[in-house]
């Protein structure tokens, strides 16, 4: 899964740890995250956008290239 995390941090001059400590989780799970490394659980994406004050949407998107379909 796609994201923009890291523009979205960059926008809010956050650091991975000032999110990660922001949301409950650790920098390495939002390195992970970022790198497309780790697909994050429903809730965890939830309160990364609801953090950011956007819809889910505009954070995560679907990349069927990924999958290899």
């Amino acid at each position: 899964m796609k994201n923009k995390i890291k523009v979205y941090r960059a926008m809010h001059d956050l650091t991975q740890e000032d999110l990660a400590g922001a949301i409950g989780v650790t920098r390495q799970t939002i390195l992970a995250i970022e790198k497309g490394k780790y697909v994050p659980s429903l809730d965890l994406a939830f309160r990364i956008s609801r953090y950011f004050k956007v819809n889910i949407e505009e954070i995560f998107f679907y990349d069927e290239n990924i999958n290899g379909s």
